[in-house]
């Protein structure tokens, strides 16, 4: 997230926090290679000109199982896949299966100039787009001073 953060001093304990929560994420998925797999969801945002254009897979899962929220410059998108099960598999077991299901969650971190009411968020084939738009600068007004 670091592309999206301009180091400035309230954000450098920000940036810090991220870079050592990377650290342990790659010491942990050693340990643990399943937790990630089962419980994340991945994302790419982008930086337009006008918004940040956020994209979550969230294959299986339906538009009334997700919430998201926009809390202090974090957005949190929190999703539940629910496994289905119809008459003709009842009396079947599974040899193998691959699907997860469950609840996931993701904290993404907004720079400051975000438009918190005008974000936008559609669920599609599986993929969660957010547009989120960009405040509207000041157009730098420049003043001729005229030397007395």
């Amino acid at each position: 997230m670091r592309f999206l953060v301009r180091q400035t001093p309230d954000n450098f304990i920000k940036s810090v926090n991220d870079e050592i929560s990377t650290i342990l994420n790659r010491h942990f998925d050693d340990i643990y290679p399943d937790y990630e797999d089962k419980m994340s969801m991945p994302v790419e945002i982008r930086d337009k000109k006008d918004e940040y254009d956020i994209r979550a897979e969230l294959p299986g899962v339906k538009k009334e199982d997700l919430d998201i929220d926009l809390n202090e410059n974090y957005l949190t998108i929190r999703a539940k896949k629910v496994e289905e099960h119809n008459e003709e598999e009842k009396d079947g077991s599974y040899k193998k299966s691959e699907f997860k299901y469950g609840e996931f969650s993701r904290n993404i971190y907004l720079p400051q100039d975000v438009d918190a009411e005008k974000i936008d968020a559609t669920l599609e084939h599986g993929i969660l787009k957010i547009k989120a738009p960009k405040l509207e600068k000041e157009k730098d007004t420049v003043k001729k001073i005229t030397v007395k």
